[in-house]
């Protein structure tokens, strides 16, 4: 299973629309995980007309998208399972955010994805994955462009950033 990993898509605040490769990448995907700031509904609607969408809302999305996405949410892709959030407050301290709004669930999840520093990362801590795709939009904070790929077979993740132009 191929699975495209966005987030911080920022439409239209900071792009009018997304780079050309989302949608390339995005059509060649069995589904896209999109950590929030979408901001628009147009930014959803359109990338849901390519791949199905497992979303959470981000700090900046408007009001209408939280019928079509969650604050947080575990899935589960093959044997893998994945939590999802955008996250809150200094990008510093994010990852012990996420593992704080997983605590419940932490023993059973095997990826973390989140987004909200702009920052890709793409570490490994204790035996748990961490990814953050960046944005393919918007550079602050990052010194790139970027999205993620997770390729996932049974049990197995294999994962990578790639960057943007």
């Amino acid at each position: 299973m191929r699975v495209l990993v966005i987030s911080d898509t920022h439409i239209p605040a900071v792009a009018d629309k997304l780079p050309s490769i989302i949608e390339k990448e995005a059509k060649m995907s069995d589904c896209c995980l999109h950590t929030g700031d979408f901001i628009s509904i147009e930014a959803f609607n359109e990338l849901s007309s390519w791949v199905k969408i497992y979303g959470v809302l981000g700090n900046m999305d408007e009001i209408k998208l939280s019928g079509k996405v969650s604050y947080k949410q575990i899935i589960k892709l093959e044997q893998v399972k994945i939590a999802m959030i955008h996250g809150r407050g200094a990008p510093g301290g994010l990852i012990e955010y996420v593992n704080k709004e997983f605590a419940k669930n932490f023993s059973e999840i095997d990826i973390f994805v989140f987004g909200h520093s702009h920052l890709p990362l793409n570490e490994e801590r204790d035996s748990k994955i961490y990814f953050n795709p960046g944005s393919p939009t918007d550079k602050m904070f990052a010194p790139y462009n970027s999205y993620g790929i997770l390729d996932i077979e049974g049990k197995n993740i294999k994962r990578r950033i790639e960057k943007i132009g």
